[in-house]
């Protein structure tokens, strides 16, 4: 699913190509690149692992609605959507419970809470993609954030 130009933080924000803070992006290829290709390889990877893909879409939706970002929220909804909602079950209700404490309160994530996802069947690699799903969201959103800041006073 990798996306052309706009990349998915422009059509989040509704940046038009050709603007003034599209112009201004493409002054700086490699962040956009590397944003976007951020997105594609934790959402979109060719080998999940352990990790589906839809459990990816629904991670990536809980922190987007966490931050309270409606846009990124129905974006990721909408990619839960496609793929279908993973099963219900422990498994789910332990990596729901790790990625609201990732996102919101991290410093409360101890050792146990790593071996209850391994408990669930979460591989070092499954964990470390979750972890990473949740830390490049939460720059998603703080990006779109900027970027909209940037949009509104460019517009003014």
């Amino acid at each position: 699913m990798t996306t052309t130009s706009p990349d998915l933080l422009e059509r989040i924000i509704g940046v038009a190509p050709d603007s003034p803070l599209s112009n201004l992006r493409a002054r700086r290829p490699d962040i956009v690149r590397h944003t976007q290709g951020s997105h594609d390889v934790l959402l979109c990877p060719a080998d999940p692992g352990g990790l589906s893909l839809s459990e990816r879409a629904l991670i990536a939706a809980a922190v987007a609605e966490a931050a309270g970002h409606a846009a990124l929220t129905r974006h990721y909804r909408q990619l839960l959507a496609e793929r279908g909602d993973p099963p219900q079950g422990k498994r789910l209700d332990t990596i729901r419970q790790h990625v609201e404490r990732v996102a919101t309160a991290p410093r409360t994530a101890l050792p146990a809470h790593i071996e209850a996802l391994c408990a669930v069947g979460l591989s070092g690699r499954d964990i470390v993609a979750l972890t990473q799903i949740v830390a490049y969201v939460s720059y998603q959103v703080r990006a779109a954030v900027g970027l909209a800041l940037l949009a509104e006073g460019a517009a003014a």
